[in-house]
Formats: C-alpha cells, structure tokens, sequence
C-alpha cells in the first residue's frame, strides 16, 4: 500500500466534498435531524478551521478538522474514512495529525461530539486518552444520541 499524505485543503473540492457528503448521509441514517450537530462546507472552508484531507495516491480517502477554537480548547469534527480504506489506521493518522495542529495552535484541551451508534469511533477515541464528559458549548445537555469527550493536551 502507498503511504498516505495527510494535508490542509480546501473542502469544497469535489473529492473531498464528496466524503463530507457520504458522512452526512450515513449521519442521517443513524440519527433523528435534530441529533445531528453536522457543519456545512462553507463552515469548514472558514479561515479559523484546520481541515485535513488524507489522500492515498492522489484519491482523497478520508478527512478531519478542527473547528470552533476557543478559549483553550478546539473540537473536533468530520473525522471520516471512506469505508473501502478502513482498517488501514488512516483515521488514527487524521486524529494524531489534527492533534499536533492543536498542540502549535497552543490549545489545553482538544472536545468532540458523537454518536451511540458509532462504537467504532467511540473506540478510536477512547485508545487516543478521550474521556467523556459533559455537554459543551451549545449542544443540548439532554441530547440521549450523543456522546461527548475531552483530551487533555498538557
């Protein structure tokens, strides 16, 4: 297998919105709308996002980004493999990189929002020292689909 390269990008680029799309469609498989806490690409394109594209030879195949820095954390939204490339450790790769990026941007605290139905983020998340926690910023604290985490950078 190719190595993966994992950089900044635009997420408007039709490959890569693409994947955003496929992940809004299953996202809307297993969630009611209102459970649903997705962004636009427009939000993602913002100058105060560090969106990532990992590629393998050339064909984008999963992406991630850090969005909403403020105060001393960032959260985390859109980590998303295509699922012919899963099992490859891309979306690990993604997580560290988004990770190192937080670290130069000064950040404490790195926070996410997800889903019961995806145990196997849940996993990922967990193996990289995510705990849950409560709600944050302006997510509904009685919201029973979604799971929160926080990982401390210091």
């Amino acid at each position: 297998m190719t190595a993966v390269t994992i950089s900044r990008e635009d997420p408007r680029r039709a490959d890569v919105a693409q994947l955003v799309r496929d992940l809004d469609a299953l996202m809307a498989t297993l969630y009611p709308a209102e459970s649903n806490h997705l962004v636009d690409l427009d939000t993602l394109a913002g100058e105060d996002v560090v969106f990532l594209v990992a590629r393998l030879d050339g064909s984008a195949c999963g992406c991630a980004a850090l969005w909403g820095r403020k105060g001393d954390y960032g959260e985390i939204k859109r980590i998303w493999v295509d699922p012919a490339r899963r099992g490859s450790g891309i979306a690990r790769q993604l997580l560290q990189t988004l990770e190192d990026e937080a670290r130069v941007l000064g950040l404490r605290h790195l926070r996410l929002e997800t889903g019961i139905r995806q145990p196997e983020a849940l996993a990922l998340f967990a193996s990289h020292a995510f705990v849950r926690r409560g709600p944050f910023g302006a997510y509904p604290a009685d919201d029973p689909f979604s799971v929160f985490m926080e990982k401390s950078l210091a």
